[in-house]
């Protein structure tokens, strides 16, 4: 089977960790008779560089004629004083909405070999913990409308939080079938006590439920879940929220794992094309220097394999992988804590050679 997959590399180590998803990903075409071809694309704080604009002209359509896209990092301090529309970010902006990419999945999963890195309490870690979230992503504050004006106490700036029946229904049917893949539990994050729109978010879940029989259904207020992340992570399944609130707890969830150089995601929509990242930023501090860990990028590439191209057995052979390679105590610097470390190459390798 031919596979087209559209590579923004982007800045700092962005280019670096793709290359070793590549490898990775030739080396599951050589192992199950695939081929994957790729199509670089420029965009973020490179594109910036070289077009003056964070997405070109031309750079959507090669996404949307792509069966799925894989993306390194954009971003870095260097574009950090550019107006909002000119941010390396809004490319990403643009392609998740010019692909109606509009649910984000984060995996975070405690590693056993891995849990002295946790920051929680011993008791808790014990318990271990995997947990999804599925974020809204095309909706909510960061796509309302948002502005400044004159008030009588100067300059005042507003962002619009705006959900529909329809995006809250999208999101959820997203939650409640993946959930049905897992432990058939559902934890929608809200601020139901303040905000109308967690209101009608509430209120659209409840209704979406009654047609998941047999997935279980809780509420819990936003500030509560950042507590309970925390606090005993293990209660979770499945988290549903929208665009801000997601965006937030994700983050936090990745902490709770030791590591965010190993966390993947997926963004995704109604097609099977997605867009897969790595969670971690551009790093530009080591980029260059074969220290970045390829890990989040390569499980990234297990999960473009396994929800947009159907290749179960590949995932998993590349899920294994990272975890026996993991368990043989082989460590890049992000995760060594002051043992033994290597290269990101090397790193790659040792995936490479064990797959």
């Amino acid at each position: 089977m031919k596979f087209n997959i559209a590579l923004i590399k982007g800045d700092g180590i962005g280019p670096e960790i793709i290359d070793s998803a590549c490898q990775v990903l030739d080396k599951v075409g050589n192992k199950f008779g695939h081929e994957f071809i790729y199509t670089d694309i420029k965009a973020g704080g490179c594109a910036i560089d070289e077009f003056g604009v964070p997405l070109p002209d031309g750079a959507l359509e090669e996404c949307l004629q792509s069966d799925s896209v894989l993306l390194g990092a954009v971003g870095g301090p260097r574009w950090d004083n550019l107006p909002g529309h000119l941010r390396p970010e809004r490319a990403l902006l643009n392609i998740r909405k010019g692909l109606e990419l509009f649910a984000n999945l984060r995996p975070a999963r405690l590693i056993p070999v891995l849990k002295e890195a946790s920051p929680l309490r011993r008791e808790t870690v014990e318990k271990g913990f995997d947990l999804l979230i599925v974020r809204e992503l095309t909706g909510g504050m960061y796509f309302g409308k948002s502005g400044r004006y004159l008030s009588k106490d100067g300059e005042t700036a507003f962002d619009t939080e705006t959900y529909s029946v329809k995006e809250i229904r999208r999101i959820g049917k997203v939650a409640f079938e993946t959930a049905r893949t897992r432990r058939s539990h559902v934890t929608s994050i809200d601020k139901a006590n303040v905000m109308e729109s967690s209101r009608l978010w509430r209120e659209t879940m409840h209704e979406l439920a009654k047609e998941y029989p047999d997935v279980e259904l809780k509420d819990m207020l936003v500030d509560n879940a950042a507590m309970q992340l925390v606090q005993n992570p293990a209660q979770f399944d499945v988290i549903v929220t929208s665009n801000i609130f997601g965006d937030i707890l994700s983050d936090e969830a990745s902490q709770l794992t030791g590591s965010i150089g190993l966390l993947p995601s997926a963004s995704l929509g109604e097609t099977k094309r997605g867009m897969y990242e790595p969670i971690h930023g551009s790093a530009p501090d080591i980029a260059g220097k074969d220290m970045a860990n390829p890990i989040a990028t390569v499980l990234s590439a297990a999960m473009m394999l396994r929800l947009s191209f159907g290749l179960n057995k590949e995932a998993d052979a590349v899920e294994k992988a990272v975890d026996d390679v993991l368990a043989s105590g082989l460590r890049t610097q992000d995760i060594a804590w002051g043992g033994p470390s290597i290269s990101g190459s090397a790193m790659t390798k040792a995936l490479l050679e064990r797959l």
